[in-house]
């Protein structure tokens, strides 16, 4: 794998000609379960092709509480992560084990000692509610537990089931959905314990101070992901590479990159072009879930039109105070922060739309 990662990445970057990198992240997957050597192998392709210099730019890296080891943290630290990412989802053994993510929660704290020993400048946690057997007060248990380690960031996704997962073949029977009731109770006491709000599923500490590094705008300046899964993005145009959920499905795709030669890496082969309207509408919901919310006058100046008259459905939100304006921004209101999962396929277009029905997943 790693050695076909490399085929791509030294495609990539001749195709990419004069540019910078002003964030890294490492994840999307767990790339600690990789071995020590791998795992140095993996960054040195890293810097070597795409000029990055341990420590300049934001840098940030995923890892699961059983592949948490010290020598690989302190192999992160050296080659410049600022950023520890820890998929915990829950503290309670019952609930990861309904969700066919077993672990003790012995583990899960030897992990996050670990990684306050190396001591990373952030550390997130990411949690799960909706959890099979969850109850409001197991979920802000949970939430207390990673509140000892004091996280800079702390990530709460609700439970989707998909299909093809291994909740989704299972016949799922829960008299009461209580994932709205997690979100608001969760939401309450971060705020409570000094979190700021910055997205539905994102909250950090009031302690941490903003993000150093070079100026990112990612609407102008775009993302090159690599790797099984990564998706990319220009002005224009978005792309991934093929996507699965069954466990046939991705060996078959692992077994193709694997294999695949140099050359195949030079074009995009799931994408989609995005036309004027197109950028304008990913404008407008990529800045509006973002509790900075969006700029009516900046979205003016860069598309020389207004938001409701590109969009008129636009008004339903501000009449229904899932958006009001706030310094000058228009911005997602509480209730439409805890909405936003239906609000953000709302506000897709009709194309799309139908792209994303027509995809077959595997």
């Amino acid at each position: 794998y790693l050695e076909a990662l490399q085929r791509e990445a030294e495609c990539v970057r001749e195709a990419l000609g004069t540019f910078s990198v002003t964030r890294f992240a490492i994840g999307g997957g767990t790339p600690t379960y990789l071995s020590l050597e791998e795992l140095a192998r993996l960054f040195e392709v890293a810097e070597r092709l795409f000029a990055i210099k341990p420590g300049t730019i934001p840098t940030s890296v995923e890892t699961s509480p059983m592949t948490v080891e010290v020598q690989k943290l302190r192999l992160l630290k050296a080659h410049g992560v600022d950023r520890v990412s820890i998929g915990v989802q829950s503290f309670i053994e019952s609930e990861t084990r309904a969700a066919g993510r077993p672990q003790r929660t012995s583990s899960v704290e030897q992990a996050l000692e670990a990684i306050q020993q190396v001591s990373f400048p952030t550390l997130n946690i990411d949690l799960i509610y909706g959890l099979p057997g969850q109850t409001v007060a197991s979920w802000l248990q949970s939430l207390e537990i990673a509140l000892r380690y004091e996280p800079e960031e702390l990530y709460l996704y609700p439970l989707y089931i998909r299909p093809l997962t291994g909740l989704g073949r299972r016949e799922r029977v829960q008299e009461h959905d209580l994932r709205l009731a997690c979100y608001r109770a969760g939401r309450e006491l971060l705020l409570t314990r000094g979190y700021t709000q910055i997205s539905m599923r994102m909250f950090r500490a009031t302690r941490v101070h903003e993000e150093t590094g070079p100026v990112y705008c990612a609407q102008e300046d775009g993302m090159v992901g690599l790797g099984c899964g990564a998706r990319s993005y220009t002005r224009a145009n978005q792309y991934a590479s093929e996507y699965a959920v069954g466990a046939r499905g991705v060996r078959a795709i692992l077994q193709e990159y694997t294999t695949r030669p140099a050359q195949t890496f030079e074009y995009a082969y799931y994408g989609f072009s995005l036309n004027g309207e197109e950028q304008r509408r990913r404008q407008l919901i990529t800045t509006l879930f973002d509790t900075g919310g969006i700029d009516p006058a900046a979205y003016q100046r860069r598309f020389g039109s207004e938001i409701l008259a590109d969009f008129p459905a636009f008004q339903e939100l501000l009449d229904l105070k899932l958006v009001a304006p706030s310094d000058r921004l228009l911005m997602l209101t509480a209730a439409g922060l805890e909405h936003s999962d239906v609000i953000g396929p709302w506000l897709y277009s009709q194309q799309v739309q139908t792209l994303m029905e027509e995809y077959q997943l595997q």
